[in-house]
């Protein structure tokens, strides 16, 4: 059972020469906006051994002129598959770390004794499956207090010294451009002290450490002892990273954005996977560096990126717009720039449709969406309760109302996203009816008492709800989304609570996927055999969810992709909670009237727990109908931009064709 697909999504294909070319020259004009040694790679796990085999030149080197190597190690997740080649490198007998000296890199503030360190990571994931001396691990005392705490920064910055100083340090690039909890403000300047913790941190951490929480503060070892070390080597994997990693990399140096410090280092070293590096020039205008293999989603992009640099609609570009901007290579390719201008504008129109299930008894050859069969099966899985009408809640009301068997599936319960005092309000309100209704009996004087005093009692928000709150709270939310089913027109027998176990752990720390799980969404495919399935996209989310849904989605299809059936059927992926698929990608377009509009943001609103108290909203505080409309009609404004049709909104979906 193939549980991480969702990894292996690519919506366009790379030329390989764009990140791994083979001369000096070709590398240094690709390069040229690229103030860091960078290196990309394909997978992270190439990443990761490329990493690990300098990691091991640096320490035999070093053991080899003065008997030692001092590494500073940091503890985050992206660093652990660099470990693994280490340990896989000391299993062969490659490298050793007999007479290697390791300072913890950071540490978490106070240290919990059932909380996150990253020492006890680092000896989990790397340290106690090599041969480095016990004698020779130096991290934070847990002893240290307040009072104490800048007379101990500085003695552990004397032992470093006394060692001769780091060698090396190994660590990546966290949310917001961070390097070992040096949050955004910190200076360069900055020493071993106290820093504290953001938010999004925070949440990072929480979910990489599975924990319900974490200290609000750390010890760094701060920017000034990274960047005196001799080499840094850093990385960073994944798409939720590409825009920090692109600041950092080929922006200015600033402490808005601690990684692009790095700048100033002679000997620092970058490795990203091709998700990471999505927004360096190389790679998302590369024309800019270099002459490029023209696909017609790379001619869409750089058109869109022209229109963008010149302020016109697409068919108004000009020759003389295509050389001075160095996209004259096109206008020789075909021959003119209205060639290239026609073809372009053609492709974005047949991205529009007001028929997302296909329109029957019409000519669907440049349509999103076959014609045939009408009325779809069509299925909507919804990570949680209100994933489904905050991204496409459009695109539902006009599957249902133009006559397709639509069904909606919950993935999740989402109830640890219900807060106490909106259970409560439910409890007023029966405990004021039960004497109507003849339900104030002992079994519920029982249960409302129960909940009344947990909630009275309860000492944080990350204490575990009881099981009786959580299958409240799970009703709640379960009425929330019937109700907007039912708004919306889809039949009360169509709305499916998959409940998946991953997730019903109760808090933050959420279960691994397994079969269990995929195998409730096979069920669910088998009996329904859909001609459409709509699955969130929205893989860089800030807790996790979403990819662990989607990747159970995707297992399942491919488990049944030899289906006669599932060979007719179309996977389309919808974003929006987090983020908004870019314009060379979308496939299809779902305009939405300013009527349908207002409707959409009703249907989200019928999630009343959700509206004002909402967990995990990222970095962006907006409320998700706010946000989701404003990102829906940037998708319009951008479309009406280039010179199409105007709408007051849209809503974005790209094809997933099983891998």
């Amino acid at each position: 059972m193939k549980t991480n697909l969702s990894s292996q999504i690519k919506l366009d294909r790379v030329p390989r020469r764009y990140y791994a070319p083979q001369g000096e020259l070709e590398l240094a004009a690709l390069t040229r906006e690229e103030k860091i040694y960078t290196r990309i790679f394909e997978t992270s796990d190439d990443g990761s051994a490329y990493l690990a085999r300098h990691i091991a030149e640096v320490i035999k080197r070093n053991v080899a002129a003065k008997n030692r190597c001092v590494i500073a190690l940091g503890a985050g997740r992206s660093t652990h598959s660099v470990y693994a080649h280490l340990i896989e490198m000391f299993n062969r007998g490659e490298v050793s770390f007999d007479r290697v000296i390791v300072f913890n890199l950071s540490e978490f503030f106070p240290l919990m004794p059932e909380g996150p360190s990253t020492l006890a990571r680092l000896r989990e994931v790397f340290l106690d499956k090599v041969n480095v001396r016990p004698d020779n691990i130096h991290t934070i005392n847990p002893a240290v207090t307040m009072e104490s705490m800048f007379d101990y920064c500085k003695e552990y910055e004397r032992k470093i010294s006394d060692c001769g100083g780091l060698d090396l340090t190994v660590c990546e690039i966290g949310p917001g451009g961070t390097l070992a909890f040096n949050e955004p403000g910190s200076l360069s300047t900055g020493m071993c002290r106290l820093v504290l913790l953001s938010a999004e941190v925070r949440h990072t951490i929480q979910a990489s450490y599975k924990c319900d929480e974490c200290p609000t503060t750390a010890i760094t070892l701060g920017l000034a002892n990274i960047l005196k070390s001799t080499r840094v080597m850093c990385m960073a994997w994944g798409e939720n990273r590409s825009k920090v990693v692109q600041e950092a990399i080929e922006g200015p140096v600033t402490d808005t954005v601690p990684a692009s410090f790095l700048q100033l280092h002679n000997h620092a070293r970058v490795a990203l996977d091709l998700s990471a590096a999505d927004d360096l020039t190389r790679i998302s205008h590369p024309w800019k560096v270099t002459s490029c293999e023209w696909t017609p989603k790379q001619i869409r992009r750089a058109i869109v990126w022209l229109c963008n640099q010149t302020g016109k609609p697409i068919l108004k570009l000009t020759n003389k717009d295509y050389n001075d901007w160095g996209l004259g290579e096109l206008v020789a390719l075909y021959g003119s720039a209205y060639n290239v201008n026609i073809q372009v504008f053609n492709e974005l129109q047949h991205t529009i449709t007001g028929w997302p299930g296909g329109k029957p008894n019409a000519d669907d050859t440049s349509r999103p969406e076959r014609a045939t069969p009408y009325p779809k099966r069509v299925i909507v899985f919804s990570p949680h309760p209100d994933d489904d009408v905050i991204s496409m809640g459009g695109t539902l009301k006009r599957l249902v109302d133009q006559g397709h068997d639509v069904h909606v599936a919950y993935e999740t319960s989402g109830n640890i996203a219900v807060g106490d005092e909106d259970m409560m309000r439910y409890f007023m309100m029966m405990d004021k009816i039960a004497p109507m209704f003849g339900f104030d009996n002992e079994e519920y004087t029982k249960l409302s008492a129960g909940v009344r005093e947990f909630v009275k009692s309860k000492k944080s928000t990350s204490d575990v709800d009881t099981p009786e709150v959580r299958e409240i709270k799970t009703m709640i939310r379960q009425a929330e989304a019937s109700i907007a089913c039912n708004y919306i027109g889809v039949k009360p027998e169509n709305v499916h609570f998959l409940r998946l176990p991953f997730y019903e752990t109760g808090t933050i720390k959420k279960g691994e996927l397994s079969e269990r799980d995929v195998n409730i969404v096979k069920k669910l495919l088998e009996e329904v055999k859909p001609h459409q399935i709509f699955v969130a996209g929205d893989l860089a989310d800030p807790h996790g969810t979403h990819r662990v849904c989607t990747d159970a989605v995707l297992a399942a299809i491919d488990e049944l992709k030899n289906e006669p059936w599932m060979k007719n059927c179309r996977i389309w992926m919808y974003r929006g909670a987090w983020a908004e698929w870019e314009i060379d990608h979308i496939e299809m377009a779902v305009p939405i009237s300013p009527e349908e509009l207002r409707f959409k943001r009703n249907s989200i609103l019928k999630h009343q727990s959700q509206m004002e108290n909402a967990p995990f909203l990222g970095d962006d505080d907006r409320l998700f109908w706010q946000r989701a409309e404003e990102r829906n009609r940037a998708t319009a404004k951008l479309y009406e931009k280039l010179g199409l049709a105007s709408y007051e909104a849209m809503e974005a979906f790209v094809q997933y064709h099983p891998i």
